[in-house]
């Protein structure tokens, strides 16, 4: 048996990066995804790769901070497979500034991805797992929930929020079998982190740098966070809720 069998997976931010290992890795796991994003070629393209190793897998595109595409999806989940097992609510952006830099459009466009989103998909996600009997919701928030970053403010107040809301969920909903439980990545090789990298005077002393500061000595594949959310969705985490898995490569281990 995989360990999906026979469950049905929403997983937001699914075009690329982290979302996109997710989905992967999911369907390969046996179970139906549906992938959401706002971009619908990167998208389509997602699902398509899916498809092509012979594992199930829709594109839904929709922008998780507004709350008729979020219940959309959830409708479009239960409607055409018959029932939600599984949330990941992975779907984030991230715009640099110190806080006295920060404008309230930027705030407000941070907050609306990358909290209200995880608010949105998480309600209107509860009735169909509840439904299903049950299930599993993995939100991917960061270290910088738990650590500050100056030239991260916003960023780093809605990973903290997403943090205080999985465990208040996970409190709500532990008496109906659903656990809500979180992952803090560190630096991962996405598009967005290899943008960051880009955009240095030197890239490659960048990536040096920021890699010398992991006990491990490098930043992580979107792949090795995919196998830590399969285990918080899967029956392998079943007695796991309101948990913060910090997955960091040692990065948070020191002070200095």
């Amino acid at each position: 048996m995989k360990r999906l069998d026979g469950k049905v997976a929403v997983v937001t931010g699914a075009a690329s990066g982290i979302g996109r290992a997710i989905a992967c890795l999911f369907a390969r796991e046996g179970a139906r995804v549906v992938a959401v994003d706002w971009k619908p070629e990167p998208l389509e393209a997602s699902v398509a790769g899916i498809l092509a190793e012979g594992h199930q897998a829709s594109a839904c595109l929709a922008d998780v901070s507004n709350s008729e595409d979020v219940q959309r999806i959830m409708r479009t989940a239960a409607g055409t497979h018959g029932r939600l097992d599984v949330l990941v609510n992975n779907a984030a952006i991230q715009i640099l500034g110190r806080l006295d830099e920060t404008s309230e459009e930027d705030w407000d466009r941070l907050q609306a991805v990358n909290l209200k989103g995880v608010f949105l998909c998480t309600k209107y996600a509860i009735p169909e797992l509840r439904r299903a009997g049950g299930g599993a919701i993995v939100n991917i928030a960061s270290i910088l929930g738990l650590v500050g970053d100056p030239d991260l403010a916003a960023y780093c107040a809605m990973k903290g929020g997403v943090i205080a809301l999985t465990r208040a969920a996970a409190l709500s909903y532990g008496p109906e079998g659903i656990r809500v439980n979180a992952i803090c990545p560190g630096d991962v090789d996405t598009p967005m982190v290899r943008e960051y990298y880009d955009a240095a005077p030197d890239p490659a002393a960048l990536r040096a740098e920021v890699s010398s500061k992991y006990a491990l000595r490098r930043i992580a594949a979107p792949e090795e966070i995919a196998r830590t959310a399969l285990f918080l969705a899967s029956e392998d985490s079943s007695f796991i809720t309101a948990g913060v898995v910090v997955a960091d490569g040692g990065l948070t281990a020191k002070c200095y």
